[in-house]
C-alpha cells in the first residue's frame, strides 16, 4: 500500500509503484508468447484508435464512433461514458507491452498464480469496537485483547463501528470516481491535487513487476491547504478533510491499544505524527486483460509489499482483489462494505521487536471491473528514529528518512524492498 517513489516530472513512461516479487510461469513460452503477443496487439490497437476518435467526446463533442453506429439516446448516453473513460485510461497496455518486449517470457504474476494454485478467499477477523466505548470493563478489555491478537497473528484485521459514516464513505467513493474520469493528460499536467498523480511503476523491469494501477497520493496538510489545487472538485476538500480526521483518529485510537500493551503508558505513541508527516491515497485500478479470475491470480494492480509506516487504514470497494499472505500461502480478502481494513505497518513491527506483525500483501485486478479504495497512511517524520519499545532490540535504531532511502536503493538497485531485514541487528550483506 505504502509503495511509491516521488516523481518530479510525470511522462508517459513513468510509472508509480516499485516492484516486489516474481516467480516461475509454467505455460509453455511459445503459446505464451503468441498468445500474449496477439491479445497486446489487439488492445494496444484498440487503445490508439480510441484515443484518435474519441477525444472530443469529454468536451461535449458527438465522436466518430458514435456517428457510425447510430444508437439510440440511451446506447449514446452509455456509449460516451464508455468513450470518456476511455481517454481516462493511462496508457497500462502500451507500458506493459514494452516490458514484455524488453525481457519477459516467464510473467508468472501477471498470468497465472504461483504454481496454479487456486487462492482461497477468506474472511479477516472481524472487531466491533463499539466494545471500546462500553461501560462495561471487561467488554473494553476483551475488544483491546481482539485488536492485539489479530495484530499479533495475522497483522491484518476489520472493525466495525469505526466512527467513519458509510454516508461519508460513499461520498468521497463518488468524488473519487469522478476525479479518475478526468482524461489522463488533465491529470498528469493540470496539477490537480498538487501534482499528486502516479501511475504503474517507475522502477519495473519486467511485466511481473508492473503495477496495474493509478492513485493520488496526497500529505494531509496539502488537503487543508489553500493553495491545494482542486480544480473542478471544490466539494473534494471538505469531503477530504472529514475523512483525514477521523481516520487520524481511529489510527490513534488503535496505535494507543497496542502500544499500552506492551507496556508503553503515555498517550504520545507514535511520536511525531501529525498531518505534515501522514497521508491519504485515492486508488483506482482499471479493469485488465491479462488477469485470471479462475484461479485468484493474474496482473498486478499492486505488487507484493509490506507497508513501510506505522499503521494503515483501508476502504475498498465491493470487487475485491486484496490478497494477504498467511502461513506462506496468499488468501484472498472478501470485501466486506460495512467494515475498514486495518494493517500493521514496518515501523510497529521494529518498534514492537515483532510482536506485531507487517505482512505481506498485494492487489490482483479484476478482468472486468474496475476497483477502487483509498487508504490512510500513519506515517512519522523523516527525522524520527525508530527504536524498540525494549532491549535487548532485535532492530538497530534508525531514522523513517533512513528506512526510506534503503527502500528506494534496494528496489532501484535489485528491483524489489527488501525491508526491514536489512535493519535486523545481526544483518550481513
Amino acid at each position: 500500500m505504502l509503495l511509491y517513489l516521488p516523481l518530479t516530472i510525470v511522462k508517459p513512461t513513468a510509472f508509480l509503484f516499485h516492484p516486489c516479487f516474481s516467480d516461475t510461469c509454467q505455460t509453455s513460452e511459445w503459446y505464451l508468447s503468441l498468445s500474449l503477443s496477439l491479445s497486446l496487439m489487439k488492445h494496444h490497437f484498440i487503445y490508439s484508435m480510441q484515443r484518435m476518435c474519441i477525444k472530443r467526446t469529454y468536451y461535449g463533442a458527438v465522436s466518430t464512433l458514435t456517428q457510425i453506429s447510430s444508437p439510440t439516446r440511451k446506447e449514446s448516453t452509455s456509449a460516451m461514458q464508455e468513450e470518456r473513460r476511455e481517454i481516462s485510461e493511462p496508457p497500462l497496455v502500451t507500458s506493459y507491452q514494452a516490458l514484455l518486449q524488453n525481457n519477459d517470457l516467464h510473467i508468472s504474476t501477471s498470468l497465472k498464480n504461483e504454481n496454479n494454485i487456486i487462492v482461497q478467499e477468506i474472511d479477516l477477523p472481524l472487531i466491533d469496537l463499539c466494545n471500546l466505548q462500553s461501560e462495561n470493563r471487561e467488554n473494553k478489555i476483551l475488544c483491546a485483547k481482539e485488536i492485539i491478537s489479530a495484530a499479533s497473528d495475522w497483522g491484518f484485521f476489520q472493525v466495525l463501528n469505526h466512527g467513519i459514516s458509510l454516508e461519508l464513505l460513499e461520498k468521497i467513493n463518488r468524488e473519487q470516481v469522478k476525479l479518475f474520469r478526468l482524461p489522463f493528460e488533465k491529470k498528469v499536467s493540470s496539477g490537480v491535487l498538487n501534482d499528486s498523480y502516479r501511475w504503474g511503476n517507475l522502477t519495473a523491469t519486467s511485466a511481473s513487476q508492473f503495477s496495474w494501477s493509478e492513485a493520488f497520493h496526497v500529505p494531509l496538510k496539502k488537503i487543508s491547504d489553500e493553495d491545494c489545487n482542486y480544480g473542478e472538485f471544490r466539494s473534494l476538500r471538505e469531503i477530504m478533510n472529514k475523512v483525514a480526521t477521523a481516520m487520524s483518529s481511529l489510527a490513534q485510537t488503535i496505535a494507543d491499544i497496542l502500544a499500552q500493551n506492551l507496556g508503553y503508558a503515555c498517550d504520545d505513541f507514535p511520536q511525531n505524527c501529525d498531518e505534515r508527516t501522514c497521508f491519504l491515497r485515492l486508488n483506482r485500478y482499471p479493469p485488465c486483460p491479462f488477469s485470471w479470475p479462475e484461479t485468484g491470480g493474474g496482473t498486478s494492480g499492486l505488487v507484493s509489499h509490506t507497508d513501510s509506516d506505522y499503521l494503515t487504514i483501508l476502504h475498498q470497494d465491493q470487487v475485491g482483489g486484496l490478497q494477504v499472505m498467511k502461513d506462506s500461502r496468499w488468501v484472498s480478502v472478501r470485501p466486506n462494505h460495512n467494515a475498514l481494513i486495518v494493517n500493521i505497518g514496518d515501523l510497529f513491527q521494529a518498534w514492537s521487536n515483532d510482536v506485531y506483525k507487517s505482512v505481506e500483501h498485494r492487489v490482483i485486478v479484476n478482468a472486468k471491473r474496475e476497483r477502487f479504495s483509498f487508504a490512510y497512511f500513519l506515517c512519522p517524520s523523516y527525522k524520527s528514529t525508530i527504536g524498540a519499545y525494549a532491549q535487548p532490540s532485535r532492530y538497530r535504531s534508525f531514522t523513517f528518512g533512513e528506512y526510506r532511502e534503503q527502500v528506494q536503493e534496494d528496489v532501484k538497485r535489485i528491483g524489489r524492498k527488501v525491508g526491514l531485514p536489512r535493519f535486523l541487528m545481526d544483518h550481513t550483506e
